[in-house]
């Protein structure tokens, strides 16, 4: 009898070690945002759905980045009233004990279309988020760029920059201090284009060992060739030169794998990449999952390619320092 309990036992533990973690949680959620506040992992994703129906925004938080708690509905139509549909592509920070969460709004095609990219605050990361301007903060076509795909980049010496764009082009702009508006550059533009080669959408930005890190989406987001590339600058401005593509489909996982961040605990040498992907098979295209996966450089600083897991991340606090 006790050999049998001590079987059963070992075979539970193979079981809990061999647990999939990807996709992060249950659900179609698309473009996630991964940061850490108060001593918490949180993803801010899109709701995938079609476009009439993703009106509202849910957020998950995690202490371990396997374990996750659903916050619902933390941000929808009803508390920003110029959306109507296709609330997408969430982007948050905090500053000064508020949190500010960017977004687009109604897909808009033409300069003659409301919507664009909107900003909601809240006293909480887990909402409810309330409309900041009671109207886009970017609701045209600069440079070619549509108003979609925001993200908001934190630089070192405090200077919060929008960066954002579809339709193959990317901006820069230096928002001002309380996020309704924007500072103009030295030469008195407003939106500088940084689009590096074969950039689509889906941008994102951080920096290691005084290095600028420009990540984005390569490809048509419903199709399996959609992907992940980045290049390296001195400058968030750029000049930015591709280098490489670091996560693309695996036939063997999913396709579709794109519209990234990355979640990196301050003093660790770790690194997690938050994205999403389509499992083999599926072919709606708004049926993709969060997932989270390590990722790593080499010697000289660059990205190495992604690997596609189904086993995820292990847990890892954030009281925990270079824990696998």
């Amino acid at each position: 009898m006790e050999k049998i309990f001590l079987f059963l036992i070992s075979l539970y533990s193979i079981n809990a070690l061999a647990q999939d973690n990807n996709p992060v949680f249950p659900g179609w959620y698309a473009d996630p945002e991964g940061i850490i506040f108060n001593d918490q992992y949180w993803i801010f994703p899109t709701y995938s759905a079609p476009y009439e129906e993703q009106v509202f925004m849910d957020a998950f938080s995690s202490p371990d980045l396997v374990n996750w708690t659903k916050h619902p509905k933390v941000v929808d139509t009803s508390a920003i009233k110029w959306a109507h549909k296709a609330m997408w592509a969430p982007s948050i920070i905090e500053k000064n004990d508020k949190y500010y969460l960017f977004f687009g709004a109604n897909d808009i095609q033409s300069n003659d279309e409301k919507g664009g990219i909107g900003v909601a605050v809240s006293d909480t990361p887990g909402g409810p988020y309330k409309d900041l301007l009671g109207k886009p903060l970017v609701d045209k076509f600069h440079n070619g760029a549509q108003p979609i795909d925001q993200f908001v980049f934190h630089d070192k010496d405090d200077q919060y920059y929008l960066i954002y764009g579809g339709w193959k082009h990317c901006n820069i702009a230096k928002l001002n201090d309380d996020f309704t508006g924007f500072i103009p550059f030295e030469d008195e533009s407003t939106f500088k284009e940084i689009t590096p080669e074969s950039y689509v959408e889906g941008p994102f930005m951080f920096i290691r060992d005084g290095k600028y890190y420009f990540m984005w989406s390569e490809g048509g987001w419903t199709g399996p060739d959609y992907s992940v590339a980045y290049a390296i600058a001195d400058s968030p401005m750029g000049p930015f030169k591709r280098v490489d593509k670091i996560l693309q489909q695996d036939d063997k996982i999913a396709n579709g794998a794109g519209h990234n961040s990355i979640i990196h605990p301050e003093g660790s040498d770790d690194y997690y990449i938050v994205y999403h992907r389509r499992p083999m098979g599926e072919t709606d295209g708004n049926f993709r999952e969060t997932c989270i996966d390590r990722m790593y450089f080499d010697e000289n600083g660059h990205i190495k390619p992604v690997i596609m897991t189904r086993e995820g991340v292990k847990s890892h606090s954030l009281s925990i320092k270079n824990q696998d």
